[in-house]
């Protein structure tokens, strides 16, 4: 029978589909925009990124569900199941990570409304999102699949996870900076301003405290 570790997970990947999948049906159907703008069919550095984290997001999938459903099947093969941690505590931390993960995805879907991209979109871009969780993180859907990929790793703690996990926070990474270049050039200085008072990934506290104090002296 699966345990709890493999309902969480499945439940996890389930949910992500799902979020993925609807937003993509109601963009498409409702509003009459296609949100899937990668390049994987165009030659250039940016393609190849995007194609190698397309194949690394479904073999991670499918290993996932094979470890969700039938550990033992990978159960001491090299790299798929041989175990680098194996603790309760990191099991836990994993479950923390994954449950903030969505918390993240979520509020920025709501965030970015019918603004939500696959991808870089050259023909229809739409306004500059900085409101929600964005005023918090310019990447937050970046910071979510890099939450969840580690967290996946702590809580099964296999080499194939963890070399997964930081594949994605790397090639992640790239995509980022090349995003940055095309809204830097897109929206100017109202991205440059915006990147100026907001994090790439997360906006610490004392950041949040400055921006106030200075807009209470701007208002007074």
């Amino acid at each position: 029978s699966i345990g709890f570790w493999g309902v969480f997970q499945l439940a996890c990947l389930a949910l992500f589909l799902a979020i993925q999948v609807g937003r993509t049906v109601s963009l498409i159907v409702r509003d009459k925009v296609n949100p899937i703008k990668l390049r994987v069919r165009k030659q250039g550095a940016l393609g190849l990124v995007e194609l190698a984290l397309f194949a690394n997001v479904n073999l991670w999938a499918a290993v996932l569900v094979v470890q969700a459903v039938a550990p033992r099947v990978l159960s001491g093969v090299p790299l798929w199941g041989a175990l680098m941690v194996e603790s309760p505590v990191a099991q836990y931390a994993g479950l923390i990570l994954t449950i903030l993960a969505f918390g993240i995805l979520i509020l920025a879907q709501v965030a970015l409304g019918k603004a939500w991209r696959l991808g870089i979109d050259e023909e229809n871009p739409g306004e500059l999102v900085t409101g929600g969780i964005y005023a918090l993180s310019r990447n937050p859907i970046y910071l979510f699949f890099d939450l969840y990929f580690i967290g996946t790793f702590l809580i099964n703690g296999t080499p194939f996870f963890v070399l997964s996990a930081a594949f994605t926070v790397v090639n992640l990474h790239y995509q980022i900076l090349c995003e940055e270049r095309h809204l830097l050039r897109l929206y100017g200085a109202d991205y440059e301003a915006y990147s100026a008072c907001t994090a790439r990934y997360w906006t610490g506290p004392w950041v949040l405290c400055t921006r106030a104090v200075t807009q209470e002296v701007d208002v007074s």
